[in-house]
């Protein structure tokens, strides 16, 4: 048996959430994905979302299944239920405060200043705005978890 990690390709990360309905809206409406895939696990009482930038997603369960594991690029969310309606959850680890581990993704925009100011009227939170900090080349969005989410332009352009 032999493989060829030149045709490796890094696939997905996953991000767990409180409330997949809150992430859904906020990743689909806000970042711009598409759901390409849902499964629902009864005996681990949890559901994955796989999402990603896609011109095309299939309609056909086994199609879209086959998509959210062939390209690159995916976000995969797992919410364990009933996490949304548990008052004494206290939400995941964003990776950011103590102990800090993981530390975001990032999304490549076509115009910095215009999605920033686009994320505004849509009411999100931000870690960091464009011109704050020392790097006045990005941005920092929270999503609803607190997960840090990077916005620059493509290219990422030295200013």
């Amino acid at each position: 048996m032999s493989t060829d990690p030149s045709t490796y390709c890094f696939n997905h990360t996953m991000l767990r959430v409180k409330d997949p309905k809150v992430s859904l809206k906020f990743y689909v409406e806000v970042l711009g994905m598409k759901l390409l895939h849902q499964m629902d696990n009864e005996a681990g009482k949890f559901t994955l979302y796989f999402l990603a930038y896609a011109d095309d997603v299939p309609t056909n369960k086994e199609e879209a299944h086959a998509a959210a594991f062939s390209r690159p690029g995916v976000l995969e969310l797992t919410h364990n239920w009933g996490t949304e309606s548990d008052p004494s959850f206290q939400g995941y680890h964003n990776g950011n405060t103590a102990p800090q581990g993981f530390g975001h993704i990032a999304v490549v925009v076509d115009n910095l200043e215009a999605a920033c100011a686009r994320f505004d009227t849509m009411g999100v939170s931000w870690k960091k705005r464009v011109h704050e900090g020392n790097m006045k080349n990005i941005a920092f969005l929270l999503d609803p978890d607190g997960y840090w989410i990077e916005i620059l332009e493509s290219g990422f352009p030295r200013k």
